[in-house]
């Protein structure tokens, strides 16, 4: 289909491919950067999806005690990483924003450029990672500051089932999200099939005794290819089952041990989800920036492509 995403999205279609990225480092250097925009770009192109996402990647200590296990370095701005260096993408872009780092007069500002067309029409805004670390713009302020001024701004939330399993309310966040502008959600990566089906299932439910209709709920999966990613995964707050951490940690190749999980997992979510009405899509990314992590992300794409076109398909 030639519909554009937004058009997808505002559809409720399932089967929406999107792949996400993280900007380079501030630091990087001009040649680094170029070098690495163009790899980038070269990738991205030949990837059969709907659109890209480019994460606002925050720091993030103040929500857990432990070490993290890759050191943190500011980036680019997503939007000007997106918008800038990626514009010869002719697909569309989700651009995350963190409403945590602004004021409400810089949001505003920042909200009235996306009338121009080099800045972000789509965008996912991003509240604070932890109760600890909350502090500048609220999420409920900045999602109405966004109806006021940039009606025209197609806005996206965050979605975690690991939150769900303690709280059992991320489907209530899902509705005030809603109720607020939100016309799509977008997970972290996942791994525990039994939190995601619990929060599509309480979802689901929420839904039809609202007599409403469920927005489409976009599945993150990241490869795992060594044991530095898995912890990494795990600071991150990605919830790994004892189970699936066995089989990772024991497998002869983790990286294919990973992919296959990630399908196998995918499968269980895609039927459960269509049976219950909701509409999936797939975002894949790497949190990783090993090769062989980076190229394991396309394979998985492609994977969850073939799965997809199987089962039917994507439908509205």
């Amino acid at each position: 289909m030639n519909n554009s995403l937004a058009e997808k999205l505002s559809a409720r279609m399932s089967g929406i491919f999107l792949y996400g990225v993280a900007p380079p480092k501030r630091a990087t250097t001009s040649e680094q950067l170029d070098r690495i925009v163009t790899q980038q770009l070269t990738r991205l192109k030949s990837l059969p999806i709907d659109g890209v996402i480019v994460y606002d990647i925050q720091d993030e200590a103040e929500r857990i005690s432990s070490p993290r296990p890759f050191p943190f370095l500011p980036t680019l701005e997503p939007d000007v990483y997106a918008y800038k260096h990626l514009a010869p993408l002719a697909v569309p872009k989700i651009v995350y924003r963190c409403v945590t780092q602004s004021t409400p007069e810089n949001f505003i500002r920042w909200l009235e450029n996306t009338n121009a067309t080099t800045v972000p029409q789509t965008s996912v805004l991003v509240g604070a990672p932890s109760r600890r670390s909350e502090g500048g713009l609220s999420l409920t302020n900045a999602y109405a500051l966004a109806r006021e001024h940039a009606p025209h701004l197609l806005l996206g939330g965050i979605a975690i089932a690991e939150r769900h399993a303690q709280s059992l309310n991320e489907h209530e966040r899902i509705l005030a999200k809603t109720a607020m502008g939100c016309r799509f959600f977008v997970t972290q990566a996942v791994y525990d099939v039994t939190s995601t089906k619990s929060l599509l299932s309480d979802y689901a439910l929420a839904v039809r005794e609202r007599n409403a209709l469920a927005l489409p709920i976009i599945l993150t999966f990241s490869p795992c290819g060594s044991l530095k990613t898995l912890s990494f995964m795990k600071w991150l707050g990605i919830a790994v089952p004892r189970w699936l951490e066995n089989e990772l940690r024991s497998a002869g190749d983790t990286l294919a041990t990973s992919l296959k999980l990630c399908d196998s997992i995918f499968a269980e979510v895609w039927d459960y989800a269509r049976d219950k009405g909701i509409p999936l899509g797939v975002n894949v990314e790497s949190v990783s920036i090993r090769k062989a992590e980076i190229e394991a992300s396309v394979e998985l794409l492609q994977l969850l492509r073939q799965r997809i076109e199987r089962s039917g398909g994507a439908s509205a």
